[in-house]
C-alpha cells in the first residue's frame, strides 16, 4: 500500500525526456513506484489527469533565510511550486556566526532577511541547517556565506585577510562544507564582502574546492581596483582558473541597458569555458532587480558595522558628505529606486525615491540618508520596470533565451519582505513555465522543467532531488501546462500563481488544491 499515489498524469521526470503517461505512488517520502498502478491501494489518490506531473522547482537563489523562521509556511515560495531553496545567496547570511557578529549582521541585513529572533545559534553551519530542518516548509541549501567568515576572522572591517585569520577563514569554509554546506557564496556589491580582493576569494575558494563546493558569486561592482580585471566576470573566471572551482554567476541575464545582447552577455563566460573553466549561471524573468539601499554608501561609511554606520548618519558633517556622495557620486541611479520595505515610513512603501524626496523638498540623497536613520536601516527597495514595453519584452525573450542554454537554471532572487516585495517573490518559477514559454516557443516544456530541477540539483549536489525516479525524494509539483500562470505584478505583488494545484514536500502534501496545508516537512539538504 502506497501513501500517496498522483495517478493519471503526464510524467515530466526531469531529466529532459519526453513527458509520458503514468502513475507515481509514494511511500513515506520516497517515490516507490512509477507506472500503472491503478490495482494498488493508497491513503490518498491524487487525480492528475490532464495534468503535468515533475518533480518540484529548485530555486538557486532565494533571500528567504529570515522569512523562512518568521512565517515557515514560506506560501509565496511554495504556491510557486518551488520544494527546495538554496541560501546564504550573495554571501549575506548568518553562518558560521557569534552570537555577537549574529546579531550585528541581523541589524545591518534587516532591510532584506527581516529580524528572525536574536537569540538563535549560528555558529556552525550545523546550527545553522538545524533550525530549518523538519521546522519549514521547503528543503533548503545553505552556501557559507562570505561576510559570516569575514566578520569572524577581521571583523566588519576594511582589512586584508592574511594570514593566521585567512588560515582560520579557511578552517571555517572547510567546517561549513563538511557540515553540509553545499558552496560558499559571496556579493561583490555589498560589505563587508567587497573589503576583499581577488587573491583573498582564491584562497577560499581553493578550501571549498577540496569537497567538491560550488562559488555562487553575485559580480563585483564595488571597490574594483582591487580585483582582477576590475571585477565582474572576469574576476569571477580567474578565480574559476585559479582555484579550481566550479563557478556560478547569480542572476545573470540581459537588462534594459543591453537588451538583446544575449551573444555579447556569456562570450567571456563560454571562452572561458572552452578552456576548461566549469561554470554554470542563474537568473530570474524580470528587467528590474531588488535589494536593500544601505548598500549605496560609499566604502568606508559601512566600516564597524550597523551601529558605526547610524552615527555617522546622525553625525551633521558626515550625513551631509554621505548625501553629496549619493547625490553626485554614486556609480548607480536613485532615480529608480522604490521602496518596498520601511517598517515605520509605511506610507512611503510603492513611492520612488524621487517623489518622496520632492515631498521633503530635499536631494534624493538627502532623503535617503534621513529614511536610514528613521527606519535604523531596515529598507528595502526594487527597480522600477522600464518605460518602454518593447524593452520589456526583448529582456523577457533574453531571459528564455539564455535559459534554453544546458548550463543555466533558475533563482528568483526572492526578497519576501514588505508591503510591495518585488514580484519575483511569488511568481517567478510560473512565469517561466507558463507566461514565457508560452509566448516564446524557445523551449520545450521538458526542458524547462529539466532547467528547473534537475540542472540545479546536479550542479548542487542535492542527492536524489531533481528527478522524479524510483528510490528519489518525493519533492513533487502538479500543475496544468496550458493554465500556469503568474499573477504577481510590480504593483500588485502579493498574487499566487494559478494553475499550481499540488505540491508534495519529502511525500508529504504541503498544497492541496491551491491552498497550503500547513504541513512543514522541509529538510536541510544534501
Amino acid at each position: 500500500m502506497f501513501d500517496l499515489v498522483i495517478s493519471g498524469g503526464a510524467v515530466v521526470d526531469g531529466t529532459g525526456s519526453p513527458g509520458y503517461r503514468a502513475d507515481v505512488g509514494v511511500t513515506g517520502d520516497i517515490v516507490t513506484a512509477i507506472g500503472d498502478l491503478s490495482s494498488v491501494d493508497a491513503a490518498r489518490v491524487i487525480d492528475a489527469t490532464g495534468l503535468v506531473v515533475s518533480p518540484g522547482f529548485i530555486d538557486t537563489h532565494a533571500h528567504s533565510e529570515g522569512a523562512l523562521l518568521l512565517d515557515p509556511q514560506h506560501a509565496n515560495g511554495l504556491r510557486q511550486g518551488i520544494t527546495t531553496e538554496i541560501l546564504g545567496q550573495d554571501g549575506l547570511s548568518y553562518a558560521p556566526l557569534s552570537p555577537d557578529n549574529y546579531k550585528m549582521l541581523r541589524g545591518y541585513l534587516a532591510g532584506i532577511l527581516g529580524e528572525p529572533p536574536d537569540d538563535l545559534d549560528f555558529s556552525s553551519v550545523a546550527a545553522f541547517r538545524s533550525h530549518y530542518d523538519n521546522k519549514v516548509s521547503v528543503n533548503t541549501a545553505y552556501c557559507v556565506a562570505h561576510a559570516a567568515v569575514r566578520m569572524e576572522t577581521v571583523g566588519f572591517e576594511d582589512a586584508p585577510l592574511v594570514g593566521d585569520a585567512m588560515e582560520k577563514a579557511k578552517r571555517l569554509v572547510r567546517e561549513g562544507m563538511e557540515q553540509g554546506a553545499v558552496g560558499f557564496a559571496t556579493g561583490m556589491s555589498y560589505f563587508p564582502n567587497s573589503w576583499s580582493d581577488t587573491d583573498e576569494l582564491i584562497e577560499l575558494c581553493k578550501a571549498a574546492n577540496e569537497l567538491g563546493g560550488v562559488y555562487v558569486t553575485h559580480l563585483r561592482n564595488v571597490n574594483t581596483d582591487r580585483a582582477f580585471g576590475g571585477g565582474d566576470v572576469p574576476e569571477a573566471l580567474e578565480i574559476g582558473r585559479r582555484s579550481g572551482v566550479k563557478v556560478h554567476f547569480s542572476h545573470y541575464r540581459t537588462q534594459a541597458s543591453n537588451a538583446g545582447q544575449v551573444a555579447q552577455r556569456v562570450e567571456l563566460i563560454d571562452k572561458a569555458k572552452a578552456e576548461g573553466v566549469d561554470c554554470s549561471l542563474e537568473l530570474y524573468p524580470y528587467p528590474t532587480g531588488s535589494t536593500y539601499p544601505l548598500s549605496f554608501l560609499p566604502s568606508e561609511a559601512h566600516e564597524g558595522g550597523p551601529d558605526a554606520v547610524l552615527r555617522r548618519l546622525r553625525d551633521t558633517a558626515e550625513r551631509r558628505r554621505l548625501a553629496d556622495y549619493l547625490d553626485n557620486d554614486y556609480f548607480g541611479s536613485l532615480d529608480d529606486v522604490v521602496f518596498s520595505h520601511l517598517p515605520v515610513n509605511t506610507q512611503y512603501v510603492g513611492m520612488s525615491l524621487p517623489d518622496v524626496a520632492d515631498e521633503h523638498g530635499k536631494s534624493k540623497g538627502e532623503t535617503l540618508c534621513d529614511l536610514l536613520v528613521e527606519e535604523s536601516l531596515r529598507i528595502c527597495f526594487r527597480g522600477a520596470p522600464p518605460a518602454s514595453v518593447r524593452l520589456w519584452q526583448q529582456v523577457s525573450h533574453d531571459c528564455v533565451e539564455l535559459l534554453s542554454r544546458d548550463d543555466y537554471m533558475v533563482g528568483s532572487d526572492a526578497i519576501p519582505m514588505g508591503g510591495m516585495p518585488h514580484p519575483r517573490a511569488y511568481g517567478c518559477f510560473p512565469r517561466f513555465l507558463g507566461r514565457l514559454r508560452r509566448q516564446f516557443d524557445i523551449m520545450s516544456l521538458e526542458q524547462m522543467v529539466q532547467r528547473m530541477t534537475d540542472n540545479a540539483a546536479r550542479r548542487f549536489g542535492l542527492t536524489r532531488r531533481g528527478r522524479i525516479q524510483d528510490g528519489w525524494f518525493a519533492d513533487l509539483v502538479v500543475f496544468d501546462a496550458d493554465r500556469i500562470m503568474d499573477n504577481a505584478t510590480y504593483d500588485d505583488p502579493f498574487q499566487f500563481p494559478t494553475g499550481i494545484p499540488f505540491v508534495v514536500v519529502n511525500g508529504q502534501v504541503a498544497v492541496d488544491h491551491e491552498r497550503c496545508t500547513g504541513v512543514l516537512a522541509g529538510r536541510a539538504v544534501p
